[in-house]
């Protein structure tokens, strides 16, 4: 396929609708969050816009970021010092530019890092709570055969590459799976409700376990990173695909 370039303005048109992002409310802006080059042709994807991310996207004369974890959040120091200091001078030095989309990449039905984890994991997606649609449930896949929770984290092991920690009986039998990537465990209590024998997410936190334990339900920590590389992965395919501009995933390991 040939590359093609495009406008700065029409890639930012393009992600936001096809995105929907005037739907949510988020904990930071989604979008361009730094204008650099007018014209795209290399786009870096990448989970977080790192300086290590900034860095690998100079060697590959990326004129654009794309991640899912961007700079300003809400509860920031707004000033331009130390850490985004550096971060933004290196980026606004080679002029390129960073988008950035949070929520609506999680939740997003055909690339979003929710549905993209349970192809993965080789779920079968059933549907989304409807008091919070971050949180998905499904069945495992008919190849597991009603696995137990033993197997069932063994099988996230051998797919993320990275070992995850699990809370509850290991012989426990796992017929129904409630998920949301991330930072997520606050969910855990949404997920019982779902009636799910295990709730996996990115992170745990000191309360996790004792809700676990106390609601009934498993609990697999299968880290932040490791979890969210795949929706944004998704999405510069989908780039490449509709609109033929050069794209590379760089995963910066990070073992959170």
């Amino acid at each position: 396929m040939k590359t093609k370039n495009i406008s700065q303005p029409a890639l930012e048109k393009h992600l936001n609708e096809m995105l929907d992002i005037t739907h949510f409310k988020d904990y930071c802006p989604n979008g361009l969050q730094v204008q650099g080059k007018k014209t795209i042709k290399t786009i870096i994807t990448g989970v977080t816009a790192s300086l290590a991310l900034i860095e690998e996207a100079i060697k590959h004369d990326a004129d654009a970021i794309l991640v899912h974890h961007g700079w300003f959040w809400k509860n920031d120091d707004s000033r331009i010092i130390g850490q985004l200091h550096t971060r933004l001078k290196l980026l606004m030095d080679h002029d390129i530019n960073l988008f950035a989309y949070h929520l609506p990449l999680d939740q997003h039905p055909q690339l979003g890092n929710n549905i993209q984890l349970a192809k993965v994991f080789a779920i079968n997606v059933q549907g989304q709570s409807v008091e919070n649609n971050l949180v998905w449930y499904g069945k495992p896949n008919p190849i597991h055969q009603k696995p137990t929770l033993e197997q069932f984290a063994n099988y996230l092991e051998k797919k993320l590459q990275r070992i995850p920690l699990v809370i509850g009986d290991q012989e426990r039998p796992i017929n129904k799976v409630a998920w949301c990537t991330g930072g997520a465990q606050g969910y855990i209590e949404l997920a019982a409700k779902l009636g799910a024998d295990v709730y996996i997410s990115g992170e745990i936190s000191e309360q996790t376990t004792h809700a676990a334990r106390e609601l009934g339900i498993a609990f697999i920590s299968a880290g932040h990173h490791a979890t969210e590389r795949y929706g944004v992965m998704a999405l510069g395919q989908h780039l490449v695909k509709e609109l033929g501009i050069k794209h590379r995933f760089i995963d910066i390991p990070n073992p959170v």
